[in-house]
């Protein structure tokens, strides 16, 4: 688990395909690796990958065909500037929200403007993601941990304050670029949840008028 507070930005620096997969070496040296291990979780630009060798100040990670299709980090090049935490710990400070480092989608950043001294961005989700992002609640953007200021069916808008910018990534993100997305995990086992008995069918629909009349948390 993280906590979408990024520690160090760092960079790919080269990536060697594998059977299907791939091996990413990421120059970390502004992250503290020095209690890492190998099998250590570290989150890169918020998927969650697990050490498998260092080098110096980097560190290897393997990143299988699914994270490599389901998230942006299929199509980074080298030298691409990429967000870095260490995965928690029990006595970690919880400056953001629970973050597992497991992506729900790609979105798009559909406009960048400032307001005052921050950056408000705008972005598009999945149309799948979009009940999941709700006013004032917590999402993850890259590995980043923000708060929703509005939404407008799958658009969404984040004000990003200026040591945020300079911190992270956002501050080099441009309209049109892809971010990896992840919904606040509660939302996702709260919907899981409500299906109740429909969760074990093949074919459940998710979360309808229907199945919350027919549980009784619609009423005539």
């Amino acid at each position: 688990m993280f906590t979408g507070i990024i520690q160090a930005v760092g960079s790919l620096r080269r990536v060697e395909p594998r059977g299907g997969d791939a091996r990413m070496l990421i120059d970390a040296a502004g992250l503290d690796l020095a209690g890492a291990a190998l099998g250590d979780s570290i989150a890169v630009n918020g998927v969650c990958l697990t050490a498998v060798a260092f080098e110096g100040g980097a560190f290897a990670a393997d990143v299988s065909a699914e994270s490599l299709s389901r998230t942006t980090l299929g199509g980074l090049a080298a030298g691409s500037p990429v967000n870095l935490e260490l995965a928690m710990t029990p006595t970690t400070r919880l400056g953001g929200h629970l973050v597992s480092g497991h992506v729900d989608g790609v979105g798009e950043i559909v406009a960048r403007r400032a307001d005052g001294r921050s950056v408000r961005f705008e972005i598009r989700a999945p149309d799948r993601l979009a009940r999941y992002i709700a006013e004032k609640g917590s999402i993850c953007l890259d590995g980043i941990s923000l708060t929703v200021n509005g939404v407008d069916g799958a658009l969404f808008d984040i004000n990003i304050v200026p040591h945020t910018l300079d911190m992270t990534t956002l501050g080099q993100a441009r309209v049109g670029q892809a971010v990896n997305l992840e919904v606040d995990v509660i939302a996702r086992y709260l919907e899981r949840l409500l299906l109740g008995d429909d969760a074990a069918r093949p074919e459940s629909g998710g979360i309808t008028r229907d199945l919350l009349a027919r549980h009784g948390y619609l009423t005539d």
